[in-house]
Order: C-alpha cells, then sequence, then structure tokens
C-alpha cells in the first residue's frame, strides 16, 4: 500500500496519514519534515538534503502514507503511489483549524481588519483556493495540476469526517481499483 494525501493546510493530511500507518503497520512519511529543518517551521531544508531524505525513505519501505506533497522540488516523487487521496474542507473550518494550530504552536499572531488572529502564514494560506499558478507550492492549483497528472486513482474525500470514516473510505477505494 503506497498512498499519498495531499490537501490545503489544515484539511487533516498528517493526522490522517499517521493513522492509516497506525492501522495498516506501514511508515508514514511526512513530508514536512523532508521542508523543515525542525517544527518551528522557519528554516527550510536545502534541495539536496530532501532528496537525500526521501531516496532513504523510499528505499527503506515498499508500504508508506505519506502526507503532504513533494512536487515543487521532486516532481517525480511519489509517482509509485497506488492511491492519491485529495482532502478537501469549506474554507471556514479550514482557516479555524488553522488559527487553533497556530496558537497551539505560540505562533505570532496579530488582529486582522475583521479581529480574526492572524499571521504570515495564515494571511498566506488565504489564498489557497485563488492562487492560479499550477508551480505554487501548497495551493489548489498544485493540487488540481497533480491530480491531473496522476498516474494513480485519486480519491477526493471531505476531511469534515472523522479520520475513522476516511480511512473506511480509501480501504473500499483499493477493493473496487
Amino acid at each position: 500500500m503506497k498512498i499519498q494525501i495531499i490537501g490545503g493546510s489544515g484539511t487533516g493530511k498528517s493526522t490522517l496519514a499517521k493513522y492509516i500507518s497506525e492501522q495498516q503497520a506501514i511508515k508514514w512519511i511526512d513530508t514536512d519534515n523532508y521542508l523543515w529543518k525542525d517544527n518551528t517551521f522557519t528554516e527550510n531544508r536545502p534541495v539536496e538534503e530532501r532528496k537525500k531524505m526521501y531516496a532513504q525513505d523510499m528505499e527503506s519501505t515498499d508500504s508508506y502514507a505519506a502526507s503532504g506533497s513533494v512536487f515543487s522540488w521532486l516532481p517525480e516523487g511519489l509517482n509509485a503511489r497506488n492511491l492519491l487521496v485529495f482532502l478537501y474542507l469549506t474554507e471556514p473550518v479550514r482557516m479555524d483549524r488553522l488559527r487553533k494550530r497556530e496558537k497551539e504552536r505560540n505562533s505570532r499572531l496579530w488582529k486582522d481588519t475583521n479581529g480574526e488572529d492572524m499571521n504570515d502564514f495564515l494571511e498566506w494560506y488565504k489564498t489557497y483556493l485563488t492562487e492560479k499558478d499550477k508551480n505554487m507550492a501548497g495551493t489548489y492549483a498544485e493540487h488540481a495540476h497533480q491530480m491531473e497528472i496522476s498516474k494513480s486513482p485519486v480519491l477526493k474525500l471531505d476531511s469534515s469526517q472523522t479520520v475513522e470514516r476516511l480511512y473506511g473510505e480509501i480501504l473500499n477505494s483499493f477493493t473496487v481499483h
């Protein structure tokens, strides 16, 4: 089983991939670990270091649940998957999740003109649906492009469901294909 889960930040990619990895006793690949040097999410790893980490992961396992994408720095990465899962969520719910997560991380926040908590990351992520350049990492335009060119089946799931329900739908898709 090789599953990659993509979607906007805050849709539950990591939560679902970790759950699948626990249920199936397979490796969980969190692509954030390739990108960021630590959990402050402030310093990127060099691309060559990311590629080395990716190659080590691919050599060490034949089954995985990957959360996130490597497409912007390794377009051929994770293409050996059996299933591409796209998680979506309404924008108000997704932004509420992101604001909560940013508070839990003790991120520096300020109030926007609507009185909502905001920071540079949240400000940028408000453009998830409006950005049209498919080369812009972490945007719907990029994710739509990945789904369009995917050689594996694509499953689109509403991530407002429970992780158990999402897992069940993923397992069902394997019996259909």
